[in-house]
C-alpha cells in the first residue's frame, strides 16, 4: 500500500537498542519485533491507576552514562529520552504512527509507557494498586448515585440507585432499577470492604442487601422458593414491579443467569456478614433452581435426567418447555442450556458459599450441612458438564449453547456458530479455581482415610487443569491480541479457507473480557507443578492484558471504565457504550478483577515486596455463628497460611495458621476482622523477613 498512515499501539518487550541512533527494537507477543523510531515529540509515562497524576519517578542516569551510551549525540535531547527511559529487557506500551509506501515501512513512537518507574517491576503488581482502584471506582459509584452520603439506609437505595447512569454518572430518563445489576453491584461493595476495610462500602453493602430483598425478591407462599423480580421503575407517582425479564435475548422470561446474578452481591457479602437472614435467602433462590431451572429433579413427576440447567422458565407456567420462550427471529429459548445457564453458578455463588460453609460453621442454628452437601453437588454437574459438552467438536473454542439432550444448537439468535473469547478464558479461569477445590478436597479424603474418593477428585482435579491450560494455550494463539495486548470479542468459531478466525462484527475489545483473561492467566499461572515455559507464558500474557486494561479502559477523568475499546485502545462511546452503568456494565466486573487480581498476584507472582495480603470481615451474630471462614478464593492445598488475625485493633494470638476458620465467639457482633495471609509458594519470604521489609516496602509502594 501507498502512503498509508495509521495510529498503532504495540505492546512488547525491548530486544535491542540503539540510543544513539534514536531507535530500539520491541519484541512482541507472536515473537516478531518491530523497530520503533523516537522523535522529538515523543513523550514517556509511567503507567498511571485510575484518578492518578503523572508517576514518573525513573531515575535520572549520570553524565557517564550518557556519555557512554550516546558519544557524540549526548547533548541531543530526544536520544537522552531513550537512555533514560528504555532499557533493555523492559515492559512497554507505545501509540506511534505507523508508515507505510509500498516496500517502505516505518513506526514512529507519540507515546511510551513504562510499566513501572523501576526497571522490571509492573505497577498493577505492587501492593496498593489493586486496593486503589477498588476504593477510586467505588467511591466515585457512590458519589455518582448518592452524593456526599456516608451512612446509607435502605430509603437511599430505593431512592436513588439506578441501573442506567451516563458517560459523567448521572441519571438518565431510564429509571429502571435492575436487580441482577443491583446485586453485581452489592458484590462490588462487599469486595470494595474485603479488600479496603472502608465502613462506607460496607454501610452501602449492608443497605443495598436489605433493598434488593425487600424490593425485589418474589417468596413462594410455602417460603421454600424465591425468585427474583428483573426490576423496579416509576410509574407516574407509583413504583411498577417488572417480573419477567426485560433484555431482549430473554424476553418475558425467568432468565437463570439473572437469577443467578442476583445472588452474586447476597453471597459475597454473606462471606463478610455471615447474616443467616441472607443466607435464607440464597438457599430459597438454589432451591428455586433445582425445582425449576434443573435437568437433573423431579418436575411434575417427571424425571428430567440429562444434567445441567435449563436456560430460561416461563414466569407464568414455570416450566422451561413453554412455547412463550421461542421469541422468534431464531432467539428459541425452549428447552435450552447455554454457558450461562450451567457455568455462571461457579463464579457468581457456589464459590462464595461454599467457601463460607467449608469448614462447617459451628453453630447453633442453620442447616448448614444439607446446603453444603446441595452447593457440592452443583459444581460437580456444572464442572463435570463443562468438561463434556464444552469441549464436543474439532472448534478450538468451546461450544456455548445446547439443546436439552446436549446437542449442539448452532442456530440460536446473534450467536450461531460463533464465540465470545471472554467466554472461553472465563471458563479457563473457573476450571483453574475447581481444580485447587478438587486437590483441596482430595486432600481432606486422604486424612480421612477415603482413599477411593480422594483419587476420583484428583482425577478430576488434573481434567479441570488439562482442560483450563489448553483453553489457555490456545486464547494465547487465537483469542489475545499479539500486537496490542487485551482479548478479542466475537469470532467465528469455524476458520474460514485462509485458516483465520474471522471477527464476528468488529475488532473491537469489551472491560468485562479484559477481566476474564487477566484473572484466567494469573491464576494459571500458580497451577502446581506445571511447565516452568507454559507458567511464565501465562504470566507474560497476564501483564500484557493488565497492561492493556489498566492504560486503556480506564477513564481517568471519570473515575470509571469503559465498556468497550477498539483494537488500539480508543474508547468506544457512541450509543449504549457511551455510559457509566447499565444493563451489560454494573459495578460487578472491575470490582471482581480488582479483588481476585489482587488476591491472585499476591499469592502466585513472586515480588520484591511483601506479598502478604489482607481480608476484612464483620460477622453480624458472633453467637449464632461461632466460627468465621476466611479463605480467599479456591486456592491449591498450602497456596497460603495465616499471618496474623486482628479483631477490633487488637491483635489475636495463638491461632492455627493452618486453618481458615476461625472462633469469632468471644467478640461482640460487628467485630471487624482483620486477616493477614502470607504466601507459601516457592521462595516466599519468612515471616522475620516481612517484618524486616515493611517499613521500607510500604515507604516505596505507597509512593505517588
Amino acid at each position: 500500500m501507498k502512503n498509508l498512515f495509521q495510529t498503532m499501539t504495540v505492546v512488547g518487550r525491548v530486544s535491542e537498542l540503539e540510543a544513539a541512533r534514536g531507535r530500539f527494537c520491541l519484541r512482541l507477543l507472536n515473537g516478531d519485533t518491530i523497530a520503533v523510531n523516537v522523535s522529538p515529540t515523543t513523550y514517556y509515562e509511567v503507567l498511571k491507576n485510575v484518578g492518578n497524576d503523572q508517576r514518573d519517578r525513573v531515575q535520572e542516569p549520570s553524565s557517564q552514562q550518557y556519555e557512554a551510551a550516546l558519544g557524540s549525540e549526548v547533548n541531543n535531547p530526544t536520544k537522552r529520552g531513550i537512555v533514560k527511559y528504555v532499557k533493555a529487557g523492559q515492559s512497554l506500551a507505545i501509540t506511534g504512527i505507523y508508515y507505510q509506501n509500498g516496500e517502505h515501512i516505518s513506526f514512529d513512537a507519540r507515546r511510551i509507557v513504562l510499566q513501572h518507574s523501576v526497571e522490571g517491576r509492573h505497577g498493577f503488581e505492587e501492593t496498593h494498586w489493586w486496593l486503589q482502584q477498588i476504593n477510586t471506582l467505588f467511591e466515585q459509584w457512590l458519589d455518582a448515585l448518592f452524593g456526599n452520603v456516608r451512612d446509607f439506609t435502605v430509603n437511599d437505595f430505593a431512592k436513588g440507585y439506578r441501573t442506567h447512569l451516563d458517560l459523567l454518572g448521572s441519571t438518565t430518563d431510564e429509571v429502571t432499577q435492575e436487580s441482577a445489576t443491583m446485586s453485581r453491584f452489592l458484590y462490588g461493595l462487599s469486595s470494595s470492604y474485603l479488600l479496603t476495610g472502608n465502613e462506607r462500602a460496607l454501610s452501602a453493602a449492608r443497605a443495598c442487601a436489605d433493598y434488593l430483598i425487600q424490593g425485589f425478591s418474589v417468596v413462594s407462599h410455602d417460603r421454600r422458593y424465591c425468585f427474583w423480580k428483573f426490576g423496579r421503575t416509576k410509574d407516574n407517582r407509583t413504583t411498577k414491579e417488572i417480573v419477567a425479564s426485560l433484555n431482549g435475548d430473554d424476553l418475558g422470561s425467568y432468565a437463570l443467569y439473572e437469577q443467578i446474578y442476583a445472588l452474586s452481591g447476597l453471597a459475597q457479602f454473606y462471606r463478610i456478614t455471615q447474616d443467616t437472614g441472607i443466607l435464607s435467602y440464597i438457599r430459597m433462590t438454589v432451591a428455586a433452581f433445582q425445582d425449576f431451572f434443573a435437568d437433573w429433579t423431579k418436575r411434575d413427576q417427571t424425571f428430567q435426567g440429562n444434567g445441567g440447567y435449563f436456560s430460561h422458565i416461563d414466569p407464568v407456567t414455570m416450566r422451561p418447555d413453554s412455547p412463550a420462550l421461542n421469541l422468534g427471529n431464531g432467539t428459541n429459548n425452549v428447552c435450552k442450556k447455554n454457558w450461562n445457564s450451567v457455568g455462571d453458578h461457579i463464579p457468581a455463588y457456589l464459590i462464595n458459599v461454599l467457601i463460607a460453609l467449608e469448614p462447617l460453621p459451628k453453630t447453633e442454628t442453620g442447616e448448614w450441612k444439607e446446603f453444603r452437601v446441595l452447593c457440592r453437588k452443583i459444581l460437580d454437574d456444572c464442572v463435570g458438564n463443562i468438561l463434556t459438552h464444552f469441549f464436543k467438536d474439532d472448534s478450538p473454542f468451546v461450544n456455548e449453547r445446547f439443546d436439552a439432550s446436549w446437542n449442539q444448537d448452532l442456530s440460536w439468535g446473534w450467536q450461531q456458530n460463533r464465540a465470545i473469547v471472554g467466554h472461553n478464558l472465563k471458563i479457563a479461569w473457573n476450571l483453574t479455581r475447581c481444580g485447587h477445590y478438587y486437590a483441596k478436597r482430595a486432600l481432606e479424603l486422604r486424612v480421612e482415610g477415603q482413599v477411593n474418593q480422594a483419587g476420583e477428585y484428583e482425577r478430576l482435579s488434573k481434567r479441570c487443569y488439562e482442560h483450563a491450560c489448553e483453553l489457555g494455550t490456545k486464547m494465547d494463539e487465537l483469542g489475545v491480541d499479539q500486537i496490542r495486548g487485551g482479548i478479542w470479542d466475537a469470532v467465528e468459531r469455524k476458520a474460514n479457507a485462509a485458516g483465520v478466525h474471522e471477527f464476528a462484527w468488529g475488532s473491537t475489545k469489551d472491560f468485562w473480557q479484559q477481566e476474564q483473561a487477566i484473572l484466567a492467566y494469573y491464576i494459571m499461572h500458580g497451577i502446581p507443578g506445571q511447565d516452568e515455559a507454559r507458567a511464565g507464558r501465562y504470566l507474560e500474557l497476564a501483564r500484557a492484558c493488565a497492561s492493556f486494561w489498566n492504560q486503556f479502559f480506564i477513564d481517568q477523568d471519570n473515575r470509571k471504565m469503559y465498556f468497550r475499546t477498539d483494537e488500539s485502545g480508543t474508547p468506544v462511546i457512541q450509543g449504549q457504550y457511551g455510559i457509566m452503568a447499565g444493563h451489560a456494565i454494573a459495578g460487578y466486573h472491575a470490582f471482581e478483577l480488582n479483588f481476585l487480581a489482587h488476591v491472585y498476584v499476591r499469592t502466585y507472582v513472586s515480588n520484591e515486596a511483601d506479598d502478604n495480603f489482607a481480608l476484612v470481615f464483620c460477622p453480624c451474630d458472633t453467637q449464632a455463628t461461632k466460627t468465621l471462614n476466611v479463605l480467599p478464593d479456591f486456592m491449591p492445598p498450602g497456596a497460603v497460611e495465616l499471618f496474623s488475625v486482628r479483631v477490633n485493633g487488637v491483635d489475636q494470638v495463638g491461632f492455627d495458621k493452618t486453618s481458615f476458620q476461625i472462633d469469632v465467639s468471644r467478640f461482640p457482633n460487628h467485630s471487624r476482622v482483620e486477616v493477614e495471609f502470607r504466601p507459601l509458594r516457592p521462595g516466599a519470604q519468612s515471616a522475620d523477613d516481612i517484618e524486616q521489609r515493611r517499613p521500607t516496602s510500604t515507604a516505596l509502594n505507597m509512593a505517588p
